[in-house]
């Protein structure tokens, strides 16, 4: 059975429908890393605590152009629940972020922390996204 249509010209006719389910959308310019070894790349290279994440990052010796992030929530950070939030907050950072203060050519993985990740304000994870990027790309004289 289908549900009736809606009749009339009320705000509800004419609102688009919204998805129940919200994809991460990577912008242009940006991949996402699916394999390990790509990971553990990253994991030996330069990384930043900042107050709600660990960034890692590496400059590729591939050539390849574009930016590629990775995200990690381990069982640590919670349940599946708290785990998929986390995530979904790292995403949204790293697409806020990224496209326009990440560096093409580089790799980076953000990492979740227990307790903070999910519970910090999200205007401080931004912030904590931009000093994290610059303290990562600091050149040291």
């Amino acid at each position: 059975m289908t549900p009736p249509e809606a009749q009339g010209t009320g705000n509800a006719a004419s609102a688009p429908m919204c998805p129940a389910v919200s994809a991460f959308v990577v912008p242009s310019g940006m991949t996402v890393l699916k394999i390990r070894a790509d990971f553990l790349r990253a994991a030996q290279a330069k990384r930043h605590g900042a107050g709600s994440f660990l960034l890692q990052a590496r400059l590729r010796s591939d050539e390849s152009p574009g930016i590629r992030v990775g995200f990690t929530a381990s069982k640590k950070i919670g349940n599946a629940v708290l785990r998929n939030r986390a995530k979904r907050r790292m995403r949204e950072i790293a697409r806020l972020v990224l496209t326009t203060q990440g560096v093409p050519g580089w790799d980076y993985v953000l990492v979740a922390r227990p307790g903070v990740t999910v519970t910090r304000d999200f205007a401080d994870l931004l912030t904590d996204m931009g000093a994290a990027l610059l303290a990562i790309h600091k050149t040291k004289p």
